[in-house]
C-alpha cells in the first residue's frame, strides 16, 4: 500500500525495509530475553541471533533467485537490479540457511541446541509477522484475484514498478494472512514456553505450525513462480519444504527426551 514512507528527491526510505528492520530488532529482543530464562548468557545469545539474521538474508535471497532462475539465467544483470535487491526473498530459503549456521554456530559455542532454538522460536515468529506487513506495504508476495470482501487493491505503481504487483485488481491479501498467522504462533509458543516439557518442544511446534501455515496460504498465492515440479506443477519448492518443516517437528516431538525441563524465572537466576 505504502512502498516508500517517504523520499526526498530520489532518495527514499522503503517501508518494507523499515518493518523488516523492526521485525528483526523485535524479534532479538524477544529471542534475547528468553534465552536468558533458559540459563543462556545474553551475549551469547545476540552473537547468535546477529548469525542466523545474517544467514536468513542471504538464504532468502538465494532462493528467491533460484525459485525464477530461468528468468534471471536469461537476464542476469536482473540478479543486482533494484527491483531483485529490495525484494524481501523466500522465507524458506532464509529458514534453511539459518538451520545451517545455527547447528555450526551451537556446536562451535557449545550452546544448548534445542533449549537455544525453543528460546528463538517465538521471537522468530513475532519477527516474521512484522516483516509480512513490510511486504504488504511493498505489494510483494501479492495473493491471486479474489471476489471476497477482504480482497486488497493496490494503486501505488511503485508496487507494480519494484515487484510487479497488479494495480487496480482485488487480491487476496496473502502477506496479512501469514502475518495473523505467525502472531498466533507467537502467543502458542510463548504459552508454550512457560509450561514446556522437554527441550525442542517449542521449537518442534514452530516449525510443525509454521509449515501447516506456509503449506495453505502458498496456493493463496498470486505472484510468479508459483508453479513447479513436483506433482505435475501442483507444487513448488517452497511448499515441499513447508511439508518439510512439519514432518521435522513431528519427528523431534516423537523423539523428545524423556525428562521434564523446569524453566525457573529470570529472577530467580
Amino acid at each position: 500500500m505504502f512502498p516508500r514512507l517517504f523520499h526526498l528527491g530520489s532518495f527514499g526510505i522503503p517501508t518494507y525495509g523499515v518493518l523488516v528492520a523492526l521485525g528483526v530488532l523485535v524479534g532479538l529482543w524477544i529471542s534475547v530475553r528468553n534465552s536468558e530464562r533458559q540459563g543462556i548468557k545474553a551475549e551469547n545469545a545476540w552473537d547468535f541471533g546477529i548469525a542466523i539474521v545474517l544467514a536468513g538474508i542471504l538464504g532468502a535471497k538465494i532462493l528467491y533467485i533460484l525459485v525464477d532462475w530461468r528468468v534471471y539465467m536469461e537476464h542476469p544483470r536482473e540478479i543486482f537490479s533494484l527491483s531483485t535487491l529490495q525484494a524481501g526473498g523466500v522465507f524458506s530459503g532464509g529458514l534453511l540457511a539459518a538451520f545451517v549456521v545455527s547447528a555450526w554456530f551451537l556446536r562451535k559455542h557449545n550452546m544448548p541446541a534445542l533449549a537455544t532454538l525453543d528460546a528463538f522460536s517465538p521471537g522468530l515468529a513475532m519477527g516474521h509477522a512484522i516483516g509480512r506487513l513490510g511486504c504488504f506495504a511493498a505489494g510483494c508476495c501479492y495473493g491471486k484475484p479474489t471476489d471476497h470482501f477482504w480482497g486488497v487493491t493496490f494503486t501505488n505503481p511503485l508496487a507494480a514498478q519494484y515487484v510487479g504487483t497488479p494495480l487496480g485488481v482485488a487480491l487476496e491479501p496473502t502477506q496479512l494472512f501469514e502475518s495473523a498467522a505467525e502472531l498466533i504462533i507467537f502467543a502458542t509458543l510463548t504459552w508454550m514456553l512457560a509450561r514446556k516439557r522437554f527441550d525442542g518442544q517449542v521449537f518442534g511446534a514452530y516449525l510443525f505450525l509454521y509449515g501447516i501455515a506456509r503449506f495453505l496460504i502458498e496456493f493463496l498465492r498470486g505472484d510468479p513462480g508459483r508453479g513447479g515440479p513436483f506433482f505435475g506443477g501442483l507444487l513448488t519448492g517452497t511448499p515441499m519444504i513447508a511439508i518439510g518443516l512439519v514432518l521435522t517437528g513431528g519427528l523431534i516431538w516423537y523423539f523428545r527426551p524423556a525428562q521434564r525441563v523446569v524453566i525457573a524465572p529470570a529472577a530467580a537466576r
